[in-house]
Order: C-alpha cells, then sequence, then structure tokens
C-alpha cells in the first residue's frame, strides 16, 4: 500500500518504495540474490516494476527502499506485511540488499530502524521474520538480529519452479525487544568503530 513512512537507522534511510526506484533496484537483482523468493526473479526494469506495483497493491504492505544515508545509493528492498494491530504482531520481510551490502552493517541497521519502530512507536508484542528453509544465508542474517527460531512449516510455500518449499519461522517478542536492541547497537557501535 500506499504510505509515507520513513524511518532512518545508522548510515541507513528507509523510504517509501516507489516506481521511481525500480531502475536502482533491478541493477541489483540476479538469481543466486533472488533465491528463496516466492516471485520469479524479476530480470528488468519492466519487470521490477510490476514487482512494486504488487508490493504497493498488498493490503497492509509497507514496502521501503533502503538507501545510504549520505550519498542516496540505493541498497535494496524491505517490508513491514501482515500488520496486525489488534492482535498486536507484525512481520519483516520480502527483503533483499544488493550483493556489495552482504555481510555489512547494511540489514542490522535497516531491522534496527523496523523494530524500534514496530516496537515503540506502534507498541506491538511481536515481530515475525521468516525465509525459505534451503536459505541459510537469509536464515543466518535472522539468527545474528537476536531473532527465536520457532520452527519451520513443511510444504509452506510455493517456489517460481511451481515447487514446494519449507518455511523457517522466527520471531522476537516485546519482553526480549530490550536486549535485542542493545545487542543490535552493540553490534552496529563496533562495525562503526571499525571504520
Amino acid at each position: 500500500m500506499h504510505h509515507d513512512l520513513t524511518l532512518h537507522g545508522p548510515g541507513v534511510r528507509l523510504e517509501p518504495l516507489d516506481h521511481t526506484r525500480a531502475p536502482a533496484l533491478a541493477a541489483l537483482v540476479d538469481d543466486e540474490l533472488w533465491a528463496g523468493m516466492s516471485s520469479p526473479t524479476p530480470r528488468d526494469v519492466d519487470a521490477l516494476r510490476t514487482y512494486v506495483d504488487a508490493a504497493l497493491a498488498a493490503p497492509g504492505r509497507l514496502a521501503f527502499t533502503a538507501v545510504d544515508a549520505v550519498s542516496g545509493e540505493v541498497r535494496g528492498s524491505t517490508s513491514f506485511y501482515d500488520h496486525e494491530p489488534g492482535l498486536g504482531r507484525v512481520e519483516i520481510g520480502h527483503t533483499f540488499f544488493g550483493r556489495r551490502w552482504w555481510g555489512t552493517t547494511n540489514n542490522p541497521a535497516c531491522k534496527l530502524a523496523m523494530l524500534t519502530h514496530a516496537f515503540e512507536t506502534w507498541g506491538l508484542q511481536r515481530v515475525a521474520l521468516r525465509a525459505d528453509a534451503r536459505n541459510t544465508r537469509s536464515t543466518a542474517a535472522i539468527r545474528r538480529l537476536g531473532a527465536v527460531p520457532e520452527g519451520v512449516l513443511r510444504s509452506h510455500r510455493l517456489r517460481p519452479d511451481g515447487t514446494r518449499g519449507d518455511t523457517a519461522y522466527f520471531s522476537i517478542l516485546a519482553d526480549e525487544w530490550p536486549a535485542v536492541r542493545a545487542s543490535l547497537v552493540a553490534r552496529l557501535s563496533v562495525a562503526d568503530s571499525r571504520r
């Protein structure tokens, strides 16, 4: 859905996703980067625009473009979705970042901004994250955030090639948030001190 929420994290800004970002996002995408997503790899700018259209049309999905806070360089995209304010929960996903940003502070900085908003502004009780169970890079990144593994839902997702896949689920609860937040801040501070 269309929204006007902008979030700020250390070195990163999350801006509402729109069509103007499609060329920069398309330049980041390839099959390996897209592995584990439930839609086909967008192979050109038009396909990425279709992806943006779907993100904007999805009820309750707040999609963002992650950009460098100083240069404005596009790093990737991530979203809030399945937001249920009455139940105090949301999911974070539909996340992809350019290879240049893999293993850097980008993902923890983005997630710190999103988790802070979810717990401290929206006052939610639960934030969930999930990934294709075969996507070890993504599941490891989710674990490093401090999310607790909840289990694997078997045959939960349909892959772009039509095969069935398992989904690994993780969550962070409101009472776990202070420790998770402190860990993310410390992790980002250590990385910043090494520059």
